[in-house]
């Protein structure tokens, strides 16, 4: 089991999301490896990560950037540098993936992704505590990518359990 699989398995707060998880990047890295080597957008890996995820999770509604709770659009209260002055609800926010029910409370799990070309994550790894403390998901997962030039693969994995 390489580093990446124990890091997701071993912190993991429910073994069962993290093997789903681990089983939908295996088909990601299998079916779509250009992406990777290309170096696309986030989005599109989290697009095709989260038609793995489909399968993995059928009991589950799986979407990408979905910015509503309910009816209402998802906000946070992240800290104030995250913050415009005039914003007195909150952020909107865009999670990169979530598994959930569609139109209910339940909210299994949120995931962030990042490129090795991106930044620190740590504004994503707010989000996810945020996501699960004020929106009830029960697993936050942040997974930095490796791409292009970097090789291929999973190089960081931080699941969120504060």
């Amino acid at each position: 089991m390489s580093q990446w699989q124990r890091e997701l398995i071993e912190t993991a707060p429910n073994r069962d999301v993290a093997e789903h998880v681990r089983t939908a990047r295996s088909r990601l890295l299998k079916e779509d490896t250009y992406l990777l080597e290309a170096g696309v957008n986030e989005r599109s890996i989290s697009h095709r990560l989260a038609r793995y995820l489909e399968e993995q999770f059928p009991d589950w509604d799986v979407d990408c950037e979905q910015n509503r709770d309910g009816h209402e659009p998802k906000r946070l209260r992240l800290d104030p540098e995250s913050v415009r002055s005039d914003d007195t609800q909150g952020t909107t926010v865009y999670p990169d993936i979530i598994v959930h029910e569609r139109g209910t409370r339940r909210n299994l799990l949120a995931i962030e992704i990042k490129k090795s070309t991106g930044g620190s994550g740590q504004k994503d790894v707010r989000k996810l505590s945020g996501l699960r403390h004020e929106l009830e998901y029960r697993c936050g997962l942040f997974l930095r990518f490796n791409t292009g030039a970097d090789g291929v693969g999973i190089s960081e994995v931080r699941w969120s359990v504060d």
